[in-house]
């Protein structure tokens, strides 16, 4: 016995058991015994036609209810024949069998004591093309999937994407109501083509309506609304999707989703803005541990709705260098303030309190500053800040003992387009730094600039392999390096530059043993990560370094480099980091060792 299972007659296929030369595909030796049969060598469509099976994933599953396996076979002649539609198939057959009868032939309100086997049998016949494949109108600047189109393979996700295009090109314009107004499918079988027609109808142009904040307990309405930023103006789902990631990206929501209402009011398109608030306070810690420079702990306090307005108040404490060779114990206490939505939707306000001490092996410096400025998302990953700083403090270095103080402008650019911030396998990440600063009393005037770049490519199989690229660069132009804060100046060596030297053991030498960090700096880290299975990989690492007296980098300076291998293990929301290396070039050449341990990928 054989079902249409409700297909419309212009594509309906016969549904009828069939003795085949085929491929059969066990699934597992269960109570059942499940297979499918196909014609069909192509892996591909075999693994849709699986997919698409529920009584392939109940044997799976390791399921023995008989019951289960015939409401199962039913209902997979409407999944296997989707299917068939998927792949291009208009004119095959499906024949299931529980037992040698037919599924559809069975009363799945009559139990059964058993099921022994259940073979899926499916006949795909021809492939068909697209015939007609017409989609109007289109607004300006549509383009549909090329797949669309006479001649190409007349899959029905290709349908469906194409409508999806096509409604969503009119979406952009303004017209938030669009939708397929009607379709004409048919497949013409003695010329293994399908005709597709489908009419869209735009609706009328909208602006965004009146919006109704659902949700906020403790953060106020109006400032809801203006971190999300949707303005009177012509609809547009781009900014619907900004205004969600607004909201997403304060951490005062773990939820933000904006529904448009199906009926429009005027020339207006009413909107609901439904939000769930996070727990507003968070306690962390964090440990990280290297050969070289020691145990190195941190903790946290932040408030994620301090004033009720979405703004993030965060205080954070550090202890560095435990049982370290860096030379003493660092520490460190700052305070961040944060106000999303000052002025605009995209520009948040900034200030920045921080108390530092810092005991290396060339310099000892306290150091106290206070920033305040603005962050200007210009694009979702695109972030511009710039603000005003002061900064005050001691110097004990190889030079003596003096202070500093000094007024500085703060601009930084960057560009994030990683797939991922702790373990990357594709894009890049930019950063610039300009910092100019006037100095008073004995310090000097001058800027700061430094770069970071990173660059991310996987390949093979489940791209298992990822080479990553890093650059790094620095300059101090217009101060001597005697009348700045040595914490301006550059070093290299340790786990952020080269791995396996010393840390900071890289830095201009005064002669007679003194030493003071250089003017000009580059680095660069090459890694080529491979994965062994989905939790483990290894990694293989090459740094180099420059540190120079002159503000262009090159001249007349001193490099050194580190290699060694790592090994990772992803926890799902990164990767704990273990990396073992030693010197390249130097005295201690391949003979002295460094081991890093850390959370994330090392850049």
């Amino acid at each position: 016995m054989h079902t249409d299972m409700g297909v419309p007659t212009t594509m309906r296929p016969i549904l009828t058991i069939a003795t085949l030369a085929a491929i059969a595909l066990p699934i597992s030796a269960a109570a059942q015994t499940v297979e499918l049969v196909t014609e069909s060598g192509n892996d591909a469509f075999q693994s849709t036609l699986s997919a698409a099976s529920l009584t392939l994933s109940l044997e799976q599953d390791g399921t023995n209810d008989p019951q289960d396996f015939v409401a199962a076979a039913r209902a997979d002649y409407r999944r296997l024949l989707t299917g068939l539609y998927s792949a291009g198939y208009y004119g095959g057959t499906i024949s299931i069998l529980v037992d040698g009868v037919e599924a559809s032939s069975l009363d799945p309100l009559v139990p059964r004591s058993s099921v022994t086997s259940v073979q899926l049998r499916v006949t795909p016949g021809p492939r068909f093309t697209f015939g007609r494949a017409d989609i109007a109108p289109l607004a300006d600047g549509t383009e549909l999937p090329e797949a669309f189109s006479t001649g190409q393979t007349a899959e029905s996700d290709v349908i469906g994407d194409a409508a999806s295009t096509a409604v969503a090109g009119w979406r952009a314009a303004g017209r938030p109501l669009a939708g397929i107004q009607s379709q004409s499918i048919s497949a013409d079988h003695p010329n293994e083509q399908l005709d597709v027609s489908i009419v869209v109808g735009p609706g009328p142009e909208l602006k965004f309506g009146t919006i109704n904040v659902v949700g906020n307990e403790n953060v106020r309405t109006e400032r809801v609304l203006a971190i999300a930023g949707l303005t009177s103006g012509t609809f547009d789902p781009d900014l619907i999707n900004r205004a969600e990631t607004n909201l997403r990206r304060t951490g005062a929501f773990s939820a933000a989703t904006i529904t448009e209402s199906d009926v429009a009011v005027g020339d207006t398109l009413p909107l609901t803005l439904n939000i769930t608030e996070q727990t507003p306070r968070r306690v962390g810690a964090g440990i990280e541990y290297s050969t070289v420079e020691g145990l190195t702990l941190s903790s946290f306090w932040m408030h994620r709705n301090l004033l009720g307005g979405a703004e993030n108040f965060r205080v954070e404490g550090e202890i560095a260098g435990l049982a370290g060779e860096t030379g003493g114990v660092d520490y460190s206490l700052t305070a961040d303030f944060l106000r999303p939505a000052t002025f605009r939707s995209d520009t948040d306000f900034y200030t920045s309190f921080s108390l530092s001490q810092d005991d290396e092996p060339d310099y000892f410096q306290q150091d106290i500053s206070l920033e305040a400025g603005i962050i200007r998302r210009i694009r979702d990953d695109v972030v511009l800040e710039y603000g005003v700083g002061l900064a005050a403090g001691n110097i004990e270095d190889d030079l003596g003992n003096r202070s500093y103080s000094l007024f500085y402008l703060p601009i930084e650019g960057t560009t994030d387009q990683r797939d991922s911030e702790l373990n990357a396998k594709h894009g890049y990440y930019a950063n610039l730094e300009i910092a100019p600063f006037v100095g008073f009393n004995d310090t000097d005037s001058g800027a700061r600039i430094v770069g970071d770049a990173r660059i991310y490519r996987s390949f093979g199989t489940d791209e298992r392999v990822t080479l990553a690229f890093r650059g790094q660069i620095g300059s101090i132009v217009g101060a001597d390096p005697a009348n700045v804060p040595s914490s301006y100046l550059f070093y290299s060596g340790g786990g952020g530059t080269v791995r396996g030297q010393s840390y900071q053991s890289l830095a201009v030498d005064l002669g007679g043993g003194n030493e003071i960090g250089g003017t000009s700096f580059v680095g660069a880290q090459l890694e080529a990560r491979v994965g062994v299975s989905d939790n483990i990989g290894v990694v293989g690492f090459y740094d180099v370094g420059f540190i120079g007296p002159d503000s262009l980098p090159f001249e007349n300076g001193d490099w050194h480099a580190g290699a060694g291998l790592g090994l990772r293990y992803d926890t799902g929301i990164g990767p704990i980091r273990l990396d073992i290396a030693t010197p390249v070039t130097g005295n201690d050449a391949g003979s002295a060792i460094e081991v890093y341990i850390g959370i994330g990928q090392a850049f």
